[in-house]
């Protein structure tokens, strides 16, 4: 392609792009991550996140899909060799069409949107971004305003974590911040401001039942790390913390099932109350 760039060595930009695939602190210094597949780049320029580079391999015949990006997107275009594409798509045989480089959005709570129906997922310390993509994904198909990762936690814009949300990372703000206090801060601006926001912790021991919380006022889930559930400090904040009802011999759910539980029974509060 006329204009491109052209990228047949492991040199240094091409280090650069492979380190966005594992080194989350590369990552956070170059204000950029690596996104692959159709639907994930495409919700990634559908919501306007900037893309700095488009990656392509001029040696196979590239999809319509492919080259309308490359034609309409204003990023720079560079061509990559086959065998260094395959290394950025993680794949031993065939690698992708087209990769992005996407800039990283601010980490700032104000990206979520507040309104008087405000459903919004806050992720305790999770350790799996598989699971935080998984938890997005929900979040966005249910109707969640946003999505808050507290703690020591996995990376948003780890590879897994962008693969697992099929594009919903791009649909739907989802913050990163260090502890819990930013998070109860952020709710009692909005409580000032005359949301009056519940935080309604999720916990095997819950006081009550899933179903008999009201969802259909704004609400903060809270969703506990995978092996030790909810920190002290957030079970101390929880306006109520409840259960998923269960009768088989599990003794709990993976947590992005339980978040997807808890968001299927507002939704279905908030539909039956329309």
């Amino acid at each position: 392609m006329a204009g491109a760039l052209r990228i047949t060595t492991r040199n240094a930009r091409f280090q650069q792009w492979a380190a966005l695939l594992s080194n989350r602190a590369k990552r956070q210094r170059s204000g950029e991550f690596l996104v692959q597949g159709v639907r994930p780049i495409t919700m990634a320029v559908r919501h306007g996140w900037p893309v700095r580079a488009l990656l392509y391999d001029d040696h196979v015949p590239l999809s319509g899909w492919a080259r309308d990006l490359l034609d309409t997107v204003p990023s720079a275009r560079v061509a990559v060799a086959p065998a260094l594409m395959r290394e950025l798509g993680g794949k031993t045989e065939t690698g992708p069409e087209l990769l992005a480089v996407v800039a990283l959005p601010p980490d700032d709570l104000t990206r979520i949107p507040v309104s008087p129906a405000m459903l919004t997922v806050v992720f305790d310390r999770p350790s799996s971004p598989g699971n935080i993509g998984s938890v997005i994904r929900s979040a966005d198909a249910l109707g969640a305003a946003g999505v808050i990762i507290t703690g020591h936690a996995a990376d948003v814009y780890d590879p897994q974590a962008v693969r697992a949300s099929t594009g919903s990372l791009f649909s739907v703000p989802s913050v990163r911040v260090p502890s819990h206090r930013a998070v109860l801060d952020w709710a009692d601006g909005i409580r000032a401001r005359g949301t009056g926001i519940r935080l309604a912790g999720t916990d095997e021991s819950g006081t009550r039942d899933l179903a008999q919380f009201d969802f259909t006022g704004p609400v903060l889930v809270l969703v506990g790390n995978e092996t030790s559930g909810l920190s002290a400090a957030w079970r101390e904040a929880c306006d109520e913390v409840v259960r998923i009802p269960m009768s088989g011999s599990a003794s709990s759910l993976n947590a992005a099932a339980a978040a997807s539980i808890v968001l299927y029974e507002a939704a279905r509060q908030r539909t039956a109350g329309s």
